[in-house]
């Protein structure tokens, strides 16, 4: 299963009907789990931790020193979980001071030219459409969607079940569970057709939709809003963690509807 065309270290561990194609590099102190596929020309670098059964396509750089100035030669890895497709040509740099790691989890898809810097936490069961560029320290909760070319600056998060539009640019926190699109980055609804997908069921769907026509489409500001949060919604998961993403943003949240007449100002404490 390993091709005599790649180069594999002595070092690395390699587990159990690992596929490895002419002409990859793995390097030492990597560990592969097995089922997993590293296709032709992929480099796999010190510090890397590769799930079982994930595919690494052609021209992909996993666990790259960081392109962080502060770095310092420091220990530190790129997790992967199971299940990962990463495409072709992605890169995924490991994180910046010891023993801190890059997280990519289980059943993502990365597509082509996706970059994940240093330190980024992606959760379970993202996609990352091409060419998306996610700077250093941002925080992807679980089922988020990213549509292609969207930019995401440093030390950002976006919330679970999200659902970006194409050339998005994500400067503000992004909260759970909405449709957000537009420049400057904006709340468009909720992300109903993902939900449903998902099992949600529609009396918990509506809730969330009362919970951001509170937020955003009230008028009212932030702290106003979260008070009618608390008496006027219903007790669930979905709202504490609405509530408890908003409290920890204290740098602020995106936008709300963009009006054609005059443009609201950033949404924040």
């Amino acid at each position: 299963m390993i091709s005599t065309l790649a180069y594999v270290d002595k070092n690395a561990e390699i587990g159990e009907n690992v596929t490895i194609e002419p002409f990859a590099v793995i390097h030492n102190n990597v560990k592969i789990g097995s089922g997993s596929i590293i296709q032709s020309h992929a480099v796999i670098m010190p510090g890397a931790r590769i799930g079982k059964n994930c595919t690494i396509f052609p021209g992909a750089v996993i666990s790259a020193i960081p392109q962080d100035l502060k770095f310092a030669g420091e220990e530190t890895t790129v997790e992967i979980g199971d299940h990962t497709v990463i495409r072709e040509y992605c890169t995924i740099h490991r994180a910046t001071k010891q023993n801190w790691k890059t997280v990519v989890g289980s059943h993502c898809l990365i597509m082509n030219y996706v970059h994940v810097a240093h330190d980024c936490v992606i959760g379970d069961h993202v996609i990352l459409s091409g060419y998306c560029g996610l700077a250093g320290h941002v925080h992807i909760e679980d089922y988020v969607i990213m549509e292609g070319y969207s930019m995401v600056q440093q030390f950002i998060r976006i919330g679970m079940h999200s659902f970006l539009g194409g050339s998005s640019k994500v400067r503000k926190n992004v909260p759970p569970y909405v449709k957000a699109s537009r420049d400057p980055l904006s709340y468009i609804g909720v992300n109903t057709v993902g939900l449903s997908r998902r099992g949600f069921s529609a009396e918990t769907i509506k809730q969330i939709e009362d919970t951001y026509r509170l937020l955003y489409v009230m008028g009212s500001n932030i702290a106003t809003a979260l008070k009618a949060i608390e008496t006027e919604i219903p007790e669930s998961e979905e709202k504490r963690h609405i509530i408890d993403f908003i409290n920890n943003s204290p740098d602020g949240i995106m936008k709300g509807p963009v009006s054609r007449l005059k443009e609201p100002g950033t949404v924040s404490k």
